[in-house]
C-alpha cells in the first residue's frame, strides 16, 4: 500500500493496512503466550486453560502468532505483486476478527469442544481464500507456490484439531505446520534477503554485491522441499535424516552467497541473513536429531526452526515492513537493535536448554523471559506508530 493510498483512508488507522492489526497483536500474543506456557511447564503441572499446555503451546505459536505475521506480511505484500488494492477496512476487520475469535475459541478449548476447532480453521481457511483470489485475479503466476503453502498451512491446522480422534494424523500435521512455513522463508526469504542486501550495500557504496538467483538457488530449495517432504511422512528414517543434514550446509551456502558480512553496520539488514541462518541450522539439527538422538535432542532442532527461524525471520520482517510502509527511516534504532538481540538470545538457550538437563528448567525460564522482552518489546517500540494514523513520506 502506498503512502498516498494510506493518507487517503478515512477508516480507523489501525486496518488501514493488513500489516497493522496482525504484527501488532500478533506480537503481543507471541509475548504473553510463551510465558504462559512456562508457568504451566514450571509451575503447573503441565496444564493451561484445562488442556495439555504443550498441545496449546503448539498450536498457538504456530496458528496464532505465525499465522498472524504471515497474513499481515503477505496482505502487505500481495498488493505489490499483483497491482491491485489492498484489503481494508471492514474486510482487514473481518479477518482480524476471525483471528482473535481463534484465540478466545482456543482458550475455551476444553468448554467448546468441537465448536472450538471449527471456529479456530475459519481465519487460516478464508485467508487462504483471500490470498489465491488475490494472486489469480491479478495473474501473478509466479506466486503461485505461495497460495498453495498458505494452504497446505491452514490444511495441517484442521489436522492437528483432530489429534484426539486421529493422533497420527494430528502429528503429520504438526510437522507440516512446521515444514510450510519453513519453505515459506526458504522461498520468500530467497528473494527479499538479497534484494534488500543489494539495496543497502549500493547504498553505502559497498564493492560485495549477493550472487544473482539461479540454478544454485533452485537446487536448494527443491533439497530442502524434498527433506521436508520425507521428513513429515517417514520422520524418523534415515532418508530424513540425510536429507536435512544435507539441506542445512546447503542453505547455509545460499546464505553466504548473499554477502551478510558486510552488512555488519545495519541491523536492520544483518537480521534478515540471522534469520535464514538459523533455518540453516534448524535443518541441520532436526536431520542430527534424527541420525544420533542420543546426540541432538528433537526439541532442539524443532526450537532452532520455530524459536530460532521463525522467530527472528518475523521479527526482522515486521519491523523492517513496518518502517518501510509507514515512511519511517529503514534504520535500526537501540530498541530494535535490543529486540533482535533478545529474540536471538531466546532462541540459543532454548535450543541449548534439552542438552543441559541439569540447567533445563532455569533455561527454559530464561528463554520465555527473553521471548517475552522481544515481541512486548516490539510491541511497545512500533505499537504507537502502528496505531498512528500518520504516514511520513
Amino acid at each position: 500500500m502506498s503512502a498516498v493510498e494510506m493518507r487517503a483512508y478515512r477508516g480507523t488507522p489501525l486496518f488501514s493496512a493488513g500489516f497493522r492489526p496482525f504484527f501488532l497483536f500478533g506480537a503481543l500474543w507471541a509475548g504473553l503466550a510463551v510465558p504462559a506456557w512456562a508457568f504451566a511447564y514450571l509451575l503447573g503441572g503441565g496444564m493451561l486453560w484445562g488442556l495439555p499446555g504443550r498441545d496449546w503451546h503448539v498450536h498457538e505459536m504456530l496458528f496464532g502468532y505465525l499465522a498472524a505475521v504471515i497474513a499481515g506480511f503477505l496482505l502487505t505484500a500481495v498488493p505489490n505483486w499483483t497491482g491491485r488494492l489492498p484489503v481494508t477496512g471492514r474486510a482487514l476487520m473481518g479477518l482480524f476478527g476471525l483471528w482473535v475469535i481463534g484465540r478466545i475459541a482456543m482458550l475455551l478449548q476444553a468448554r467448546l469442544g468441537v465448536l472450538a476447532a471449527v471456529l479456530d480453521s475459519l481465519f487460516l481457511v478464508v485467508f487462504a481464500a483471500v490470498i489465491w483470489r488475490e494472486v489469480l485475479t491479478g495473474r501473478n503466476w509466479r506466486n503461485l507456490p505461495v497460495c498453495a503453502i498458505v494452504t497446505v498451512f491452514a490444511a495441517a491446522n484442521v489436522g492437528l484439531h483432530l489429534r484426539a480422534q486421529h493422533p497420527d494424523l494430528a502429528s503429520v500435521c504438526e510437522r507440516l505446520a512446521l515444514g510450510a512455513p519453513a519453505m515459506l522463508i526458504a522461498v520468500i526469504g530467497g528473494r527479499v534477503v538479497p534484494s534488500f542486501t543489494l539495496n543497502w550495500l549500493a547504498q553505502s557504496k559497498a564493492a560485495a554485491t549477493p550472487a544473482p538467483r539461479g540454478w544454485f538457488d533452485q537446487a536448494v530449495l527443491a533439497i530442502t522441499g524434498l527433506a521436508f517432504a520425507v521428513w513429515i511422512a517417514l520422520p524418523e528414517s534415515r532418508a530424513a535424516g540425510v536429507l536435512l543434514v544435507a539441506a542445512g550446509p546447503a542453505n547455509l551456502a545460499r546464505l553466504a552467497r548473499w554477502r551478510g558480512l558486510a552488512t555488519g553496520r545495519e541491523a536492520l539488514v544483518w537480521i534478515l541473513h540471522a534469520g535464514y541462518f538459523w533455518l540453516s541450522a534448524a535443518l541441520l539439527l532436526i536431520g542430527l536429531s534424527v541420525l544420533v538422538p542420543s546426540v541432538v535432542p528433537s526439541s532442539s532442532g524443532v526450537h532452532a526452526l520455530t524459536a530460532g527461524a521463525f522467530g527472528v525471520m518475523t521479527l526482522a520482517m515486521m519491523t523492517r515492513a513496518s518502517l518501510g510502509h509507514l515512511g519511517r527511516p529503514r534504520t535500526a534504532d537501540r530498541k530494535t537493535l535490543l529486540i533482535y538481540l533478545a529474540v536471538n538470545a531466546a532462541a540459543l538457550v532454548r535450543v541449548l536448554a534439552p542438552m543441559l538437563a541439569s540447567l533445563q528448567p532455569v533455561l527454559l525460564g530464561v528463554s520465555a523471559a527473553l521471548w517475552c522482552l522481544a515481541f512486548v518489546g516490539f510491541a511497545g517500540a512500533y505499537g504507537p506508530m502502528l496505531l498512528s494514523p500518520r504516514v511520513r513520506t
